[in-house]
């Protein structure tokens, strides 16, 4: 499989991992990491950033993808069937047709939004 195949393969996994994340025969640890995988893929924000020379689109090259590999694995693979014919159509403009995709990611940030706030400001909380 080429680079761009793996590519467009990622671009239809991550909603699918958001779909089964919803099925009931997901395994608790398989959800954690696709929960991780599809929040860190939905974040504006990388863990190395883009602007460091190389090291900036290391993370994106090889942990997104790493995680997102990881967590199929530990999805069994009749439902991972079921959440990809699901999400077939979801970016076919580029993006996620439906808004709801974003929010574990803006639950995400406005948690650590929150405990930031509550650690430099305890009289605010």
């Amino acid at each position: 499989m080429d680079l761009k195949a793996r590519a467009q393969q990622l671009k239809t996994d991550i909603p699918a991992l958001f779909l089964a994340l919803r099925d009931p025969q997901t395994p608790p640890g398989a959800r954690v990491l696709a929960g991780l995988a599809v929040a860190y893929a939905l974040s504006p924000v990388d863990l190395i950033p883009d602007f460091i020379p190389v090291l900036g689109y290391l993370d994106d090259l090889l942990l997104l993808p790493a995680l997102v590999s990881l967590a199929i694995r530990l999805i069994p693979p009749q439902v991972m069937q079921r959440a990809r014919a699901q999400a077939q159509g979801l970016w076919a403009e580029g993006g996620p047709r439906r808004w709801y995709f974003a929010l574990p990611a803006l639950a995400l940030w406005g948690l650590v939004l929150w405990l930031a706030v509550r650690h430099f400001w305890p009289a605010a909380a």
